[in-house]
C-alpha cells in the first residue's frame, strides 16, 4: 500500500517520460508566473506519499504547503465528502442554511483560543481571504483605518494581503498598494543586530512598533496588529513568547486588536491544535484568528474566529461570499478535526518534531553550512549560510539541496527572506520508517551539495 511505502525512483531520469509530457503541456497552457521547479506529476497519493505518472514514489515533506497535516486522501475524509456529495454540493449561506456550516462554526468557536467568553466563526476559501476578512472585521469593530504587520510576513496575494506581505517578490508589478498598512520589525533573534545582548532583543523589536506610531500612524488610528505565531515564508521563525506578551500589553493599552494569522500554523502543525494555544498557556490570547490550509485536508476552506462583539461589528453584506463554507468543505473539515483530536495528531507533531530537531541539531554541529534550526512541534526550519560566523545567507546551496532531495524521492520546499531556509511541513501521519528515510535522504543531499 502506497501509504506505507518508502521513496523509490524507478525512471532513469526525473521527470520521467510521462511526467515530462504533462509538464510540457503545462508550459503551453499555464502562466509562467505559476512556477514549479519539481519533476513530479501526481498520479496517486496516500498519507505522506505521492506516486507519479511514471511510477516514481516521493515522500512529501511539503504537504501542499501545510495543507495536508492529516495526509493525502485520508479514507475517512474521503468517505465524509462522498456522503455529503450524495446530499448536495453547495448552498450559498446567505440564501440557505446548511447544518455542516453551523456545526463547524460551533466547533471552531469552542476550540479556538481567542479572547472572550463566547466566539463566532465564518468561512471563506483561502488563507488570503481569511487574513483580509480579519482586517475588515478589525476595522469595523475599532472604527480605525490602519494596521501594523511585520518584516518577513506573508499573508497572501490579494491586493491587500500583497501589501501586508513583506517580501515584494510576490508583488512585482502589482502596485500601487492600499494605504494604511505599516510595517514593524519581527523578532528574528538569529539575525539580531551585531553585539546586541539577548536580554535587550525584545525591547529592540518592540521599539519598532512605537516607531510606527511616531513616524507613520498614531496608535489611536491602528485597528489591528497582525502576527504569524510562527512565520512561514519569512523563514519558519517562531514569535518569542516574551514578545507576544509585550505586544498583547501594547494592544490592550491602545485599544488595538491582536490578530493571529494561523493559516499555516493551525490544525496540529505546531504540537497544538492552534499555535496560539501556546500564547494562551502563557496568559495571553489573540482577539481574532484567521486560519486555513489543513482545516479541511485539501478541500478549499478558511475560517475567521473571534468573540461575539467583534464578529457582530461589520455591517450586513460586508462579509461572506458565494463559496464560503461550501458543504463539501465543511464535511471534510468536521471529519478532519474529529480525526486530529481522536488520533492526537498534535501529540504526533511533537514526536516528529523532536526527532527532526535532534537530527537537524546533530547536522548543525557537523556542517558549517547550517546556521540555525528552529520551530514548534512539527513545523521546523533549517537555515543555510556560507559560514556560521558571518551568517551570510546561502540561497544557492539551499536550492541545490532541494533539487538533490527531489532527485532521490524527497520533496522539500524553501522559504525565508533570503531564500536560504528549508521548511519541514510533512504530513503528521507519516510513519517512523518514512521519517527516517526522509532524514537520510536529506542529510545525504546536504553532504553531497557541500562537497
Amino acid at each position: 500500500m502506497l501509504r506505507e511505502d518508502l521513496p523509490k525512483i524507478v525512471t532513469e531520469t526525473l521527470p520521467g517520460p510521462k511526467a515530462q509530457a504533462v509538464i510540457d503541456r503545462r508550459e503551453k497552457a499555464v502562466p509562467q508566473a505559476i512556477r514549479c521547479g519539481y519533476p513530479v506529476v501526481m498520479d496517486y497519493a496516500e498519507g505522506a506519499m505521492i506516486q507519479d505518472v511514471d511510477g516514481n514514489k516521493f515522500l512529501d515533506w511539503i504537504g501542499g504547503v501545510g495543507v495536508l497535516n492529516i495526509g493525502h486522501c485520508h479514507p475517512e475524509v474521503v468517505e465524509a465528502v462522498k456522503d455529503q456529495a450524495d446530499k448536495y454540493f453547495h448552498g450559498m449561506f446567505n440564501v440557505v442554511t446548511h447544518e455542516g456550516y453551523v456545526t463547524l462554526a460551533e466547533k471552531l468557536s469552542s476550540i479556538a483560543p481567542v479572547r472572550g467568553d463566547h466566539a463566532k466563526a465564518y468561512f471563506t476559501n483561502s488563507g488570503a481571504e481569511a487574513d483580509e476578512n480579519a482586517v475588515k472585521i478589525a476595522k469595523a469593530f475599532t472604527k480605525r483605518p490602519n494596521i501594523i504587520v511585520f518584516s518577513g510576513a506573508f499573508h497572501g496575494r490579494t491586493l491587500l494581503t500583497m501589501s501586508m506581505t513583506s517580501k515584494k517578490a510576490y508583488a512585482v508589478g502589482m502596485g500601487p498598494f492600499p494605504d494604511g498598512v505599516y510595517r514593524a520589525r519581527f523578532p528574528y533573534y538569529y539575525r539580531n543586530p551585531a553585539g546586541m545582548p539577548q536580554e535587550k532583543a525584545c525591547e529592540y523589536y518592540m521599539e519598532s512598533i512605537y516607531d510606527v506610531f511616531e513616524q507613520c500612524a498614531p496608535a489611536d488610528t491602528i485597528a489591528a496588529i497582525v502576527v504569524e505565531p510562527l512565520q512561514g515564508e519569512g523563514g519558519f521563525i517562531p514569535a518569542p513568547i516574551e514578545w507576544i506578551k509585550a505586544v498583547r500589553t501594547l494592544c490592550d493599552k491602545y485599544g488595538i486588536l491582536l490578530v493571529a494569522d494561523e493559516v499555516q500554523t493551525g490544525f496540529c502543525r505546531t504540537g497544538r491544535m492552534f499555535a496560539t494555544e501556546y500564547w494562551k498557556e502563557a496568559g495571553v490570547e489573540p482577539d481574532i484568528i484567521a486560519t486555513a490550509k489543513s482545516i479541511a485536508a485539501g478541500v478549499p476552506l478558511s475560517a475567521i474566529i473571534a468573540r461575539d462583539e467583534i464578529m457582530d461589528a461589520p455591517a450586513p453584506g460586508t462579509i461572506g461570499g458565494t463559496f464560503g463554507g461550501n458543504a463539501l468543505a465543511c464535511a471534510a473539515s468536521l471529519k478532519t478535526i474529529e480525526i486530529m483530536e481522536r488520533d492526537d495528531l498534535a501529540g504526533r507533531s511533537l514526536e516528529i518534531g523532536k526527532k527532526v530537531m535532534e537530527r537537524y541539531g546533530a547536522m548543525k554541529e557537523k556542517y558549517e553550512c547550517i546556521g540555525d534550526v528552529r520551530g514548534l512541534g512539527g513545523m521546523i526550519g533549517i537555515e543555510f549560510v556560507k559560514e556560521k560566523e558571518s551568517k551570510e545567507p546561502d540561497g544557492a546551496l539551499t536550492s541545490a539541496v532541494i533539487k538533490e532531495c527531489a532527485q532521490n524521492g524527497l520533496l522539500v520546499e524553501g522559504a525565508g527572506t533570503y531564500n536560504n531556509v528549508i521548511r519541514f511541513l510533512a504530513p503528521l501521519v507519516m510513519t517512523d520508517k518514512q521519517l527516517e528515510a526522509g532524514l537520510n535522504i536529506f542529510e545525504a543531499a546536504v553532504s553531497k551539495c557541500t562537497k
